[in-house]
């Protein structure tokens, strides 16, 4: 990773300048040739970023040129992030190793200053783990004048970018490196780097629980499911009774007997998105010291075929007593889910937020440009939003109406699995409803979670989907004042 340094005292006479100009600093030429000078006049009059590059003696000048005012961007901190990412690429296309960043804090105000470095850090993800020819980056260091941020602020962000970067790694594992055990396993460890508590339930224990919905779905496994819990309680929380995160952590989904076309089973080793979301949100809290009691529970399993997996028509029996009517064993997330909200309750929680791929019709509503959010809760959704809009994770509230319970009725058992063919993302928070007797939101994360074309400083593949928005919710709940251009 980058690192950050503040202090111009050690810089190497031979580092490349990236000079930041905006219109607050542009009559600043930082001894550049007039024709430079020209060109950036008339990118900050057509309100256009840009970037040239100069080469002098045996340093790079890299001029990048953000256009917009403080006042066009006040309620768009994406801009900045986006600025910053772009600004990342070009010192890679340079190959250069250290820069020192000139002009940055005329150029930019303190919050913005904050969300530019959260973009160039957030753009150096890559996943090359299994390419003989890696793709390393070139920058290495970053320096940076004095007073450019807030104390302890590179700290608090690289911390929250390994962690961003932990849950990309999970979701773009395959099955046969990162199933149910191996993600207990790599909880453990995380565990014992960032100082929370991981509690691993086998599947003899799942059994005495009776975890009907967990079990259901790995049936047709060879693999034994595992059912994770972690605990970041700090003496200094501020809230006595716990903020739960639940994360459906289907490690690969076939489908099982209502079997997925081959052309929708690919990446289905991303249908553990929120599970890779809750352990890596608290790595991050556990890892910046966040005086915030959480919890999280994930239950981890394959959804496959054998001779033994559930079928439609299977009535089973979650930890609850609910009896479930199995009419499609492709909607195998909800089960597994059901379990850990029924969990979640011996934890009287504050509020519950799960966080699953769960729905092909989310991901119609919200392609990959937001969260499909449902809940019971008006008051903390408000809140959540706002840290959606904050860290541009943004939620779209569903219909939760009723009539929509009528979908679900069973004629031989409590519920049915599925509710039809319309209002899909509904039906099925409708569903996970049902294992609810506290304050709760639901997150279909099925659109964002990965993507098959990278932009800006997101990369192709696993997008750690909730992890920067849980983070700021919780940052929201301290009051802790984190240089972000909060909306």
């Amino acid at each position: 990773m980058i690192k950050f340094k503040v202090g111009i005292h050690d810089v190497p006479k031979s580092v490349s300048h990236v000079i930041v100009v905006s219109p607050k600093n542009s009559s600043q030429d930082y001894n550049l040739p007039k024709a430079i000078i020209k060109r950036i006049e008339k990118l900050i009059e057509d309100k256009e970023n840009g970037f040239f590059t100069l080469y002098q003696d045996d340093t790079i000048k890299l001029v990048s040129v953000y256009a917009k005012d403080e006042a066009e961007v006040v309620n768009d901190s994406e801009e900045l992030r986006l600025f910053g990412a772009a600004v990342y690429k070009e010192i890679e296309t340079e190959k250069i190793e250290e820069v020192q960043l000139i002009g940055f804090s005329d150029a930019l105000s303190v919050c913005e200053r904050s969300l530019f470095l959260e973009g160039m850090s957030l753009a150096q993800y890559r996943f090359d783990k299994y390419k003989k020819k890696k793709n390393e980056s070139s920058l290495k260091t970053v320096y940076m004048n004095e007073g450019s941020v807030v104390d302890g602020e590179l700290e608090a962000l690289e911390n929250l970018v390994k962690a961003v970067f932990f849950a990309k790694d999970l979701v773009n594992e395959p099955v046969n490196y990162l199933d149910a055990p191996k993600f207990s396993e790599l909880a453990k460890e995380m565990a014992n780097v960032y100082g929370f508590i991981t509690e691993v339930l086998d599947k003899d224990k799942i059994e005495d629980l009776k975890m009907g919905g967990l079990l259901a779905v790995n049936q047709g496994s060879n693999t034994p499911p595992t059912f994770n819990i972690f605990t970041h309680k700090p003496k200094d929380a501020v809230n006595k009774q716990p903020l739960v995160l639940v994360g459906k952590g289907v490690m690969f989904d076939t489908g099982g007997y209502s079997l997925k076309p081959s052309n929708y089973m690919t990446d289905m080793k991303t249908d553990m998105a929120g599970a890779a979301t809750v352990l890596a949100t608290l790595m991050a809290i556990a890892a910046n010291k966040l005086p915030y009691y959480v919890i999280g529970l994930v239950p981890a399993t394959d959804n496959k075929i054998s001779a033994n997996a559930f079928v439609v028509d299977d009535i089973i029996t979650i930890s609850d007593g609910t009896t479930v009517e199995v009419q499609n064993t492709d909607a195998e997330g909800r089960l597994v889910l059901a379990d850990a909200l029924a969990y979640a309750k011996q934890f009287k929680p504050e509020l519950v937020i799960d966080l699953a791929t769960l729905t092909g019709a989310a991901a119609a509503n919200t392609s990959s440009f937001g969260i499909a959010m449902a809940g019971n809760s008006k008051t903390a959704m408000a809140e959540l939003k706002k840290s959606g809009d904050n860290v541009y994770e943004r939620l779209m509230e569903l219909p939760m109406w009723r009539e929509f319970d009528e979908m679900l009725k069973s004629e031989v058992a409590d519920l049915k699995n599925i509710g039809g063919s319309e209002g899909g993302a509904t039906t099925a928070a409708k569903f996970l409803e049902h294992f609810t007797d506290y304050d709760w939101i639901h997150l279909d994360i099925a659109g964002p979670a990965s993507v098959k074309k990278g932009k800006g400083y997101i990369q192709t593949g696993g997008t750690a989907s909730g992890v920067r928005l849980l983070y700021n919710f919780i940052e929201e709940k301290i009051g802790k004042e984190r240089a972000s251009c909060s909306v």
